[in-house]
């Protein structure tokens, strides 16, 4: 099987650029129960998972729509005994493949098979920089030693690796800590990454939102930090939406870089996408992966700027942000096709600003975890 990247044919003269990267959720499965996960709050069970078989034929649609890239996350990924075999077919077609792991499940043994399958890179989700606090924020005793242990292997087997610095309320002020641990594995990329409030995040919005003065300090450690850094790691920083003045361009803007499969089969643009009342979102049994990114219903709703109200049809960052983010619309205003709140420019943004202090006071609240 021929490992050159597949060309992008496109139907219509009007066809959008074919995405970046298909994120493959291949379950929601997951010993850990972080209370801040991005998955929904309700899980899919094991039963409704695609097989094997069909995203198999899944990967050769992302290879065929041109993606480059394929993310094997979940839930936890290596919870799936077909992980290797997946690994070695998104190979064979030429994807370049990148694990997003909580790591407590990898081994030295079956790291090297999916090495030998053909897997480029790893991303490794750290809770704290202190086992205590790790563990407890996973809800997985020993998680932290484990997943240290397992960053160390992938960085000896050859194997890229990302250091994801999950921060809020109860870590912000070990941002440093955070860079140096990075670094100390071996990392060549941290995500320094405030969490985003969706999915149980979202419920856990006032357990874990942190205060602006923690923020402001955050800010200026790493910004301290970001030129010692240049050429030694790779820093990808994002702020919390809410203390933000502009929003940011989502997943690179609705439908435009990025697509999103569940482990039922539902093609998304974004991961959050099914909060969205109203939208159809299609699944991989209904047409190809070409056909939905091409002209899927929910994919076409919001991309690019035709949809937009205003103020951001006459912005002049419109088509910088893409209109932020409309599941945060959702979630803020009651209105997916609202301006975006964080933006100062939103009727809504003073109302963001008021629950993001009352959250952020909120210092008694306690977190729900994740479902299993």
């Amino acid at each position: 099987m021929s490992c050159a990247l597949p060309a992008f044919a496109p139907t219509r003269a009007d066809a959008p650029a074919p995405p970046f990267a298909v994120l493959m959720e291949l379950t929601h499965r997951c010993p850990l129960r972080c209370p801040y996960c991005s998955n929904p709050t309700a899980l899919e069970p094991s039963s409704a998972e695609l097989d094997t078989a069909t995203w198999i034929r899944v990967l050769e649609e992302a290879a065929d729509v041109g993606a480059l890239q394929v993310h094997f996350s979940g839930g936890e990924p290596c919870v799936r005994k077909d992980l290797e075999e997946l690994v070695a077919h998104a190979t064979g077609i030429g994807l370049y493949s990148n694990l997003i792991t909580s790591a407590v499940l990898l081994d030295e043994a079956r790291l090297k098979r999916l090495k030998a399958a053909g897997l480029q890179h790893v991303q490794i989700s750290l809770q704290d920089t202190e086992a205590a606090g790790a563990d407890r924020i996973g809800g997985f005793r020993g998680g932290h030693a484990r997943k240290l242990d397992v960053a160390r292997m992938v960085v000896a087997e050859g194997l890229a690796l990302t250091v994801n610095a999950v921060l809020h309320r109860h870590n912000i002020e070990r941002v440093n800590a955070f860079i140096d641990l990075a670094m100390d594995l071996g990392a060549g990329r941290i995500e320094i990454a405030n969490v985003q409030y969706y999915g149980w995040a979202l419920e856990n919005r006032a357990a874990l939102m942190p205060s602006r003065e923690q923020l402001l300090a955050m800010d200026a450690a790493v910004r301290a930090r970001l030129p010692g850094l240049a050429g030694r790691i790779v820093v990808d920083y994002v702020v919390p939406d809410y203390y933000a003045r502009r929003p940011k361009s989502c997943m690179g803007g609705w439908a435009r870089r990025f697509m999103n499969v569940t482990p039922r089969g539902r093609v998304l643009p974004c991961h959050a996408a099914e909060t969205i009342p109203g939208l159809t979102f299609e699944t991989v049994f209904d047409r190809s992966l070409s056909a939905i990114w091409t002209d899927g219903p929910a994919f076409a709703r919001y991309r690019g700027t035709a949809w937009m109200p205003q103020p951001c049809q006459s912005c002049d960052h419109k088509e910088e942000d893409w209109g932020g983010c409309r599941c945060q619309a959702l979630a803020l205003a009651g209105d997916a096709d609202a301006a975006d709140p964080v933006c100062e420019r939103s009727s809504a943004h003073e109302a963001v600003v008021a629950l993001r202090d009352r959250d952020a006071a909120a210092l008694g609240t306690e977190w729900r975890y994740r479902g299993l």
